[in-house]
């Protein structure tokens, strides 16, 4: 079995000479970030004689009994720099928040983990529990065998590296990219500002994503990572965003700034961000999404699924296709399952439900949720006031956020660093 040794056993501990000499005092470990996905340990910092020193690995022995020898002729004594790649594991990772893409959740690093791989020393893991902390308040004898489940594989796991001195290393977009923007979203806001703007930085190498993210993050976060954007940076991403949220952002930006993104906006998002902006927020008006999905009275199934194919609207507004007769009235919704379900070559209305509600946009968001509730639907069409046209839909998620407490990720504990 592999023996882990923990990190803060070695930390301010003495280095001891082939003679039995004491040279010096450990301050760090240096390892090496890169593809690997346990980083090897690639040297140890001493303090010698009021310096930080860098000692190769290679030279070091006793790291399985726990008292380090120096085993060179002489120590350089030029002082201790981090090249690229390289982190200290103390004053980097220690103590510090961690993303833990298994659970796309943030973990504090209580304790690093290492052990001998192959004859190359490895940061194995991370323990984010408390027995470090108790073991470094009662004394080393404490939990001196750690439970191999409250360890997590450092395989699975992102340092912050914007806070490291030449670094060069950012986190990856792809490893991110695994992780729904939702959860994404729940990393910005437990991190704090400096590892926000990192999370933000990363997944702007994909810009759906990045506009999925903002979707997903609360008011604050918005305005807070959108602050220091230009009018031209912040409407594009707008631009790039479901015309509801796109909207709600807009709408709580400073006054003098409204209309310069505004006016940046791409058509047609601007002039659906502008209908959108004309009905109070607390509306079914405010609250819909003008994209949705409608095809004639005479179209037929291979007619509705491929306009479902070419549609832009989002995903949970796909989840019936209205029915529309000349005048753009709805008379009747298809829910998806039902199209599948049917041959091509039938009407769309065949399949789709006749008998169909509807709210109006003025309508407050109790009477939304009571109508959708009471016809068991997810999608809900909005119409003009005279009954005239199809304006939008209200969609059940977007009922559901906007019903829910300000802030009840973090009341809920969904929003929290994990030990």
């Amino acid at each position: 079995m592999t023996q882990i040794l923990h990190l803060s056993t070695f930390i301010r501990r003495p280095i001891f000479d082939l003679d039995g000499d004491r040279i010096g005092r450990v301050q760090d470990l240096v390892a090496r970030v890169g593809l690997d996905a346990h980083p090897p340990i690639v040297g140890v910092v001493v303090r010698i004689e009021g310096r930080n020193l860098f000692i190769p690995i290679r030279k070091i022995g006793g790291f399985a009994e726990g008292r380090l020898r120096f085993e060179g002729r002489r120590v350089d004594l030029r002082r201790f720099e981090r090249r690229p790649g390289e982190i200290l594991l103390s004053e980097d990772l220690l103590a510090r928040h961690l993303i833990n893409l298994v659970r796309g959740r943030l973990i504090s690093a209580n304790e690093i983990e290492i052990a001998l791989i192959d004859a190359t020393w490895e940061v194995v893991g991370v323990d984010p529990g408390r027995r470090p902390i108790l073991r470094r308040l009662l004394g080393r004898r404490l939990g001196q065998s750690i439970p191999a489940k409250s360890i997590v594989d450092f395989a699975s796991i992102e340092p912050f590296v914007s806070h490291v001195p030449s670094a060069r290393l950012r986190i990856p977009y792809r490893k991110l990219a695994r992780l729904h923007p939702a959860q994404i979203a729940d990393l910005v806001e437990q991190a704090s500002h400096e590892e926000g703007e990192e999370i933000i930085e990363a997944v702007g190498m994909d810009r759906e994503l990045e506009a999925d993210v903002f979707e997903e993050l609360d008011t604050t976060h918005q305005l807070e990572f959108l602050e220091a954007r230009s009018d031209a940076d912040a409407a594009r991403l707008l631009g790039r965003m479901a015309p509801d949220n796109a909207a709600d952002l807009i709408s709580e930006i400073d006054q003098d700034r409204r209309l310069p993104v505004l006016e940046q906006l791409p058509e047609p998002q601007q002039s659906k961000v502008r209908q959108l902006l004309s009905y109070n927020s607390n509306t079914a008006g405010g609250l819909m999404s003008p994209d949705f999905v409608a095809v004639s009275a005479t179209a037929k199934v291979g007619e509705a699924l491929d306009a479902i194919r070419m549609s832009h609207a989002p995903a949970e507004a796909q989840n019936a296709v209205f029915v529309l007769d000349e005048a753009g009235q709805p008379i009747g919704a298809a829910p998806i399952a039902a199209l599948v379900r049917a041959r091509a070559t039938e009407l769309a209305i065949s399949v789709a439900r006749t008998h169909l509600a509807h709210v109006h946009p003025h309508w407050d968001l109790h009477r939304v949720s009571r109508k959708m509730s009471d016809f068991n639907l997810t999608v809900l069409p909005v119409l003009d006031d005279e009954h005239g046209a199809m304006i939008g839909v209200v969609t059940v998620d977007d009922l559901l956020e906007e019903l829910l407490p300000q802030g009840w990720r973090r009341e809920f504990g969904m929003a929290s660093a994990e030990e």
